[in-house]
C-alpha cells in the first residue's frame, strides 16, 4: 500500500476547529488565523523541496564574466561568476530580494532594481563589484528597468508615482548620477525598449493592455514624438534598434494569430517577417551589437526552443543543443562572440550556459542545487489536452507521484495559474513536485481560455463578459477527472493564485459539490473594488482586459460573476493567503471574502504576511505557506466524501 511517513504523522497531527472560531497567533511577520500548529514532520518535508536553489543570469561584464542572481539564505541576491563553473560570489547582501540587475556598458557597474516588502515601488541603485549601492531614484516612487546608450553614458527608466496613472520618462549618466532629467510625461504605462546607435533617439512601447501596444520613437535632443506604424492595432515587444538606426527588430502579433519576429522601417512601419513559417510564438529575442547574428526562442506547448541565424543571410548557426525546459534569459556578450541561454525544467531550479557564435560550442557555466533531493525521482510532468464545453481543447500539465501503483486512485489538485494572461509551463515547480511526494496527490496545471502561449484567438476567449468561459474550462477538467481510473474524484481541491486566485474562488462558486475544497493566494473576490483599489499606474491596463467598473452594463456583470457576490455557492473549506503590501491586488479582497465566508459559516483559515506584496519572495514566508497549505489539503483529503 502506498503511505508515506509523513501522511501518517498527519493522520496523528491534522486539526480542524470549528467553523466559526477565529483563532488568532503570530509566527514571525505572519497572522495566521484558525490554522492549527504545524507538526515537525511538515516542517521537514517541506524543506526537502523549498531548499532548492536558481541560477538566473542578470548580464554580462565586460570581461567576459556574468551577473547571477541566486538564493543563499532568505532573499535572492547578486552573485559574480568570473568563469564557467567558478564559484558564485555574493556581492549584494540586502534583507530584500534583488528583482533584476542590468550592466552599465563599458564598465564593471550596473543597476539594482529592488523594492521594499514585496511592494512593488521599485528603487534603482548604482552598485560595482565592491563598495556600497548608491540609490539614483526617488523614493516612493515606481521606477522600470533602464536602458542605455552603447557608451553606457545615458540610462533612461520609466517612473510612476502613486495615485496617478502616469508615467514619466527620465534619464542620467549611470557612472556619475546626479540629478535624473525628465525627457517626457505621458499618460498610461510606458516603458523604454532601445537607445539608438547615435545615442539620439529612444525607443518606447506605450501599453494599451496586455494585448496591445504602440511602438513609438523620441527624439532625444528636440524632444519631438512620433508613432511608428500609427494605425496599426497590435501587440509589440522588445523593439531594439538595427544598425543605422532606420529600422527596429521587434516580436509583434501583427498579421498574425501568434507573435513573430520582424523587422520594422522607421519610416514607412513597413515589416519584413523573419519567422514567417512558425505557428506558435516567439517569446524572446537578442542581436549582436554589430546586428549580424541573431538568436530568438520559441515557445512551442510550454517548451522553449532556441534558434540562432545570421541576420543578413538568413543562414541557421550551428543551432544549441539544450535539454527540454523553459527560457530564462537570452542575451549575447558585449563583443559578440557568446550567448548567454537560461534554462529551467521540471527536474532542474535554473542554470545558466554559453553558446559560442564561432564554432556553436555548448558551455555550460552553472550547477545548481536541489538540495537534499534526487532528480532522477523527482516527477516529470505529462502534457495532455482535454476537450471543454465548447469542443476547443484546453492543455494540461499532469504531476502524477512516483511510486504509485497501477490503478491507485490519488487525489488531485489543480492549480490555476495568475494572469490572465500567463501561461503554466514546466518549468522547476518545486511546489507541484512537494504535493505529489507528500501527499501522493496528482497535480494538474490547466491553461485555460486566455492563458498566453496559444495565439491571440485563445488568448481573447475570456475577456469582459466571458470571464467566467474560462471557469467552464475547469468544469470540463473535472469531467475528464471524473474519467480516469487513476484519479479520484472525490478528492479533489482547486488551489490558485492572483487571478488563478480568483479562478479558485469562481470555481468554488460553481462546483463546491465536486470539490472538498480550495486554496487562494491573494486573489481577485470583486472586480468592481478591486478595480478600484489596484493601484493607479496599472488600474486602466487591468480594465482593458477584465472591463471597466465605471460602466453599468459592466458593474453589472461584476455584480453577477464575482466570488464576493456568490459567497453563499461556497460551501467548501478555504484557506486564504495575502501580503499586506501587494499593490496589484490588496488586501482588501482578501478581507472581503474571508469575513463574507464566515459570516456564513464556513471554515476558513487566514494567512496574512506584513513583510509581502503580491507574491511570498522571503524563503521563511514561502516555507510557513507551504507547511500551511500541506495541513489544510491533508486536512480536506483525509475526510470522507
Amino acid at each position: 500500500m502506498f503511505v508515506r511517513p509523513l501522511i501518517l504523522a498527519l493522520a496523528l497531527a491534522s486539526v480542524s476547529l470549528p467553523a466559526l472560531a477565529v483563532d488568532v497567533r503570530q509566527v514571525g511577520s505572519a497572522t495566521l488565523q484558525n490554522v492549527p500548529a504545524i507538526p515537525a514532520s511538515v516542517s521537514e518535508a517541506v524543506q526537502r523541496y523549498q531548499n532548492s536553489r536558481a541560477a538566473q543570469f542578470e548580464g554580462w561584464l565586460p570581461d567576459g564574466s556574468m551577473l547571477i542572481a541566486t538564493r543563499f539564505g532568505e532573499t535572492q541576491q547578486l552573485h559574480h561568476v568570473a568563469a564557467p563553473g567558478a564559484a558564485r560570489t555574493q556581492i549584494t547582501f540586502g534583507n530584500e530580494p534583488i528583482a533584476a540587475a542590468h550592466v552599465i556598458p563599458g564598465t564593471d557597474r550596473f543597476i539594482i532594481v529592488r523594492d521594499n516588502g514585496g511592494d512593488e515601488w521599485f528603487q534603482l541603485y548604482a552598485k560595482g563589484l565592491s563598495g556600497p549601492a548608491v540609490q539614483i531614484t526617488e523614493p516612493g516612487t515606481r521606477n522600470g528597468s533602464p536602458v542605455f546608450s552603447a557608451d553606457g553614458s545615458k540610462m533612461i527608466w520609466a517612473r510612476a508615482t502613486k495615485g496617478s496613472g502616469a508615467y514619466t520618462l527620465l534619464t542620467v549618466d549611470p557612472r556619475n548620477p546626479g540629478t535624473p532629467r525628465e525627457l517626457l510625461k505621458v499618460n498610461g504605462a510606458v516603458q523604454p525598449a532601445d537607445i539608438s546607435p547615435d545615442s539620439k533617439s529612444l525607443v518606447y512601447l506605450r501599453s494599451i493592455s496586455n494585448r496591445e501596444s504602440e511602438i513609438h520613437i523620441l527624439d532625444l535632443v528636440s524632444g519631438k514624438t512620433t508613432r511608428v506604424a500609427p494605425n496599426v492595432r497590435a501587440r509589440y515587444e522588445s523593439a531594439r534598434f538595427l544598425p543605422g538606426g532606420k529600422s527596429l527588430m521587434v516580436i509583434t502579433d501583427h498579421d498574425s494569430d501568434t507573435r513573430r519576429l520582424v523587422e520594422i522601417d522607421i519610416a514607412s512601419g513597413k515589416e519584413i517577417v523573419l519567422t514567417p513559417d512558425l505557428k506558435w510564438d516567439v517569446e524572446d529575442f537578442d542581436i549582436t551589437a554589430d546586428g549580424r547574428v541573431f538568436a530568438y526562442s520559441v515557445n512551442e506547448d510550454g517548451y522553449s526552443h532556441v534558434f540562432v541565424r545570421d541576420r543578413i543571410t538568413r543562414r541557421a548557426l550551428p543551432q544549441p543543443e539544450l535539454p527540454a525546459g523553459v527560457l530564462t534569459a537570452l542575451k549575447f556578450s558585449p563583443d559578440g562572440g557568446k550567448l548567454a541561454i537560461g534554462l529551467t525544467n521540471a527536474t532542474s531550479a535554473g542554470d545558466v550556459w554559453s553558446w559560442a557564435v564561432n564554432d556553436g560550442k555548448l558551455t555550460r557555466w552553472t550547477s545548481s542545487e536541489l538540495g537534499e533531493l534526487d532528480a532522477a525521482k523527482l516527477a516529470v510532468p505529462t502534457l495532455i489536452h482535454f476537450k471543454s464545453f465548447d469542443g476547443r481543447e484546453i492543455p494540461a500539465f499532469v504531476y502524477r507521484p512516483r511510486g504509485v501503483a497501477p490503478g491507485t486512485k490519488t487525489p488531485v489538485i489543480m492549480d490555476i495559474h495568475g494572469g490572465p494572461e500567463a501561461q503554466t509551463r514546466p518549468i522547476w515547480n518545486f511546489g507541484a513536485q512537494y504535493f505529489a511526494d507528500a501527499l501522493g496527490a496528482t497535480v494538474i496545471l490547466p491553461n485555460v481560455r486566455g492563458s498566453d502561449g496559444y495565439g491571440k484567438t485563445y488568448l481573447n476567449l475570456d475577456n469582459a463578459e466571458k470571464r467566467e468561459d474560462s471557469v467552464k474550462d475547469i468544469g470540463a477538467l473535472l469531467d475528464w477527472i471524473d474519467r480516469q481510473p487513476d484519479l479520484d474524484s472525490s478528492r479533489v481541491a482547486v488551489y490558485g493564485q492572483s487571478y488563478g486566485g480568483y479562478m479558485s474562488l469562481a470555481v468554488m462558486t460553481h462546483y463546491s459539490d465536486r470539490l472538498v475544497g480550495g486554496v487562494e493566494r491573494y486573489g481577485i473576490s470583486d472586480f468592481a473594488t478591486f478595480l478600484e483599489r489596484t493601484e493607479a499606474y496599472r488600474r486602466d491596463n487591468r480594465r482593458a482586459e477584465y472591463g471597466d467598473e465605471r460602466d453599468p452594463k459592466m458593474r453589472e456583470v461584476f455584480a453577477r460573476i464575482s466570488p464576493a457576490a456568490n459567497v453563499q455557492r461556497i460551501t467548501k473549506p478555504m484557506l486564504v493567503m495575502q501580503g499586506a503590501n501587494d499593490p496589484r491586488v490588496p488586501q482588501y479582497e482578501s478581507d472581503q471574502i474571508v469575513e463574507k465566508l464566515r459570516a456564513r459559516g464556513n471554515d476558513v483559515w487566514y494567512v496574512l504576511f506584513a513583510d509581502e506584496g503580491h507574491g511570498f519572495m522571503k524563503k521563511p514566508n514561502n516555507d510557513l505557506r507551504r507547511e500551511v497549505e500541506t495541513i489544510f489539503l491533508k486536512d480536506l483529503f483525509d475526510k470522507k466524501p
